[in-house]
């Protein structure tokens, strides 16, 4: 049973109509489409006999499950010397992740907002690096914008609205 949004229930769903990509609080891409927003948690299983003599499974919390990698599709950049998502991913490749905690670890987030420009929901990331850029297979057949997707490791994910 639906309410008016107040109480337990909401009456609108989530319509989301852009995507952003925010790294360190600033926005520095919109997005196409974006996949791997997953959040879990772990569940362990045990079977036992129980009273009567049958067996029974019990389900209990488990051990953290792996976060998987963000994959962000988007329109491919006119310039990436001046693009933040090219520029962090050469500070990785060039520079490597030396160390436990380097700079090239970013926190972030995915922010959804409808069409009226308002947020509807956030998904914050910590410690993420660029570990992959793939762009669109070329054509001379199309007159679509060039995609290209970016790989995303992440350590955490939250949704936090």
């Amino acid at each position: 049973m639906a309410s008016s949004g107040t109480g337990l229930f909401s009456a609108d769903p989530i319509v989301s109509q852009n995507f952003f990509l925010e790294i360190d609080g600033q926005v520095v891409s919109a997005l196409i489409s974006v996949s791997g927003l997953d959040v879990e948690v772990g569940v362990g299983k045990v079977t036992q006999i129980g009273a009567d003599g049958k067996k029974q499974q019990v389900k209990f919390l488990g051990q953290t499950v792996e976060v998987p990698d963000l994959q962000l599709t988007r329109v491919a950049p006119g310039d990436v010397t001046n693009d933040p998502l090219w520029k962090w991913f050469k500070a990785v490749r060039d520079g490597g992740l030396s160390g436990s905690r380097d700079t090239n670890r970013k926190n972030g987030s995915v922010v959804l907002y409808d069409a009226g420009a308002k947020e509807v929901a956030r998904f914050n990331f910590f410690n993420g690096w660029p570990s992959k850029i793939s762009t669109d297979q070329l054509s001379v057949d199309g007159s679509d914008a060039i995609k290209e997707t970016v790989s995303l490791v992440i350590e955490r994910l939250e949704r936090v609205k």
